[in-house]
């Protein structure tokens, strides 16, 4: 087989399996909150597929823990902002997201109130100021930091104001009358000081480089990488677990991808240097076989 023929297969293979990778990965959001066959009714249509650079509305209304009224363009334009989706009386998945959110950002040399701001929505308007207060006080008894009050807000409304941001961030929730629990994702929004989704990350686990980097990005106002973008091809949403989790068998195959690539180059790059050597073993000067 020549060496365009053997170029020519493994190109082919790459951009197969390329191909194969990708359709399936970028079949992932559309799935997410889409009926499944074995999952409870509660979580069916849940999901959390927020967009990059898209705009958070920020005139609508809501009530902050002390009882004031406020609107989201009040904690906007100058820094970032940590932006987060939980309710106060939640017994589980909320408690633990605060905590990462308490636990990560504790690692960070940053300080709310002053290099950025930290925001959480409850989707539940039933939740009261007083509620709100007191998971602020358990945020900065755990942060240890009194200076930062000013940069933590936690704050409840109605529900035509939740909706209208958690409908741009693409938050998807749904309540459950029998239990009276809601059903939700877990994750945290970085957003630019002005409104724009610059990062997220999904679960309750938030690398702390991580976040730190994201905070410095959002507050130059940028958006993300085609990277990122890719990264986010690697994780699949699982509504039993309401978090994302990798899909090993799409790590594989990106693996596989970059490994046919880099051969690919490889066997070009050896047969030009085998050829330049056969070339110049022929060329003239050099001594021939001969009788003596």
């Amino acid at each position: 087989m020549s060496e365009m023929k053997v170029l020519r297969y493994i190109v082919g293979i790459v951009a197969l399996l390329l191909a194969v990778t990708i359709s399936r990965a970028q079949m992932i959001p559309d799935n997410v909150g889409q009926p499944a066959k074995g999952l409870p009714p509660a979580l069916v249509n849940v999901g959390f597929d927020p967009q990059l650079n898209v705009q958070i509305p920020l005139d609508p209304s809501f009530v902050d823990e002390y009882g004031q009224p406020v609107t989201l363009r009040q904690f906007f334009g100058k820094k970032p902002v940590l932006l987060t989706f939980v309710y106060f009386t939640c017994p589980m998945l909320c408690n633990q997201v605060e905590q990462a959110v308490v636990g990560t950002l504790k690692m960070i040399s940053f300080n709310p109130g002053t290099d950025y701001e930290v925001v959480f929505i409850s989707m539940d308007p039933s939740d009261t100021p007083d509620e709100a207060l007191k998971k602020k006080h358990e945020a900065l008894s755990r942060f240890a930091r009194p200076s930062t009050e000013s940069g933590w807000h936690f704050l409840t409304g109605t529900k035509q104001s939740i909706d209208q941001v958690t409908s741009a961030a693409n938050f998807r929730y749904s309540y459950d009358e029998k239990t009276r629990l809601f059903a939700h994702a877990s994750g945290i929004l970085l957003l630019t000081p002005g409104g724009r989704i610059s990062r997220y990350f999904f679960g309750v686990e938030y690398p702390p480089s991580n976040v730190r980097l994201g905070l410095v990005d959002a507050s130059a106002g940028k958006i993300g990488s085609p990277v990122d973008h890719i990264l986010l091809f690697c994780y699949q949403y699982d509504p039993t677990k309401a978090r994302y989790s990798a899909t090993i068998l799409t790590v594989i195959r990106m693996g596989g991808v970059v490994t046919l690539f880099c051969m690919a180059i490889g066997f070009v790059i050896f047969r030009r240097r085998d050829h330049r050597a056969a070339s110049g073993s022929s060329g003239p000067g050099l001594p021939t076989q001969g009788a003596h």
